[in-house]
């Protein structure tokens, strides 16, 4: 028989590469916790380390966004006040 990849959500690989950079538990131990092989564990940590500094870039886009949304607002209103006296004039 063929043995086909098992597909791990991301919140479970983070969950495991959170508990192996606690050192809690040994990686073997949490190996065979969570029935997952050592080297697997030892990747999601690595690449847990490397990328966590981009979780601080999502509050970054955010603002930036009501940024946006904000001078949006100030366009329409300005337009508001525009079509408004326009039609006053006519």
């Amino acid at each position: 028989m063929k043995k086909t990849k098992t597909q791990f959500s991301k919140s479970f690989k983070a969950k495991v590469a959170i508990e192996a950079i606690k050192n809690v538990k040994s990686i073997s131990e949490l190996s065979a916790l969570y029935e997952v092989s050592p080297r697997q564990i030892y990747r999601w940590k690595k690449e847990l380390e490397e990328n966590a500094s981009s979780i601080f870039d999502i509050k970054t886009k955010e603002v930036s966004g009501d940024k946006v949304l904000t001078s949006l607002y100030e366009q329409i209103g300005k337009l508001q006040v525009q079509n408004e006296w326009l039609k006053k004039k006519l």
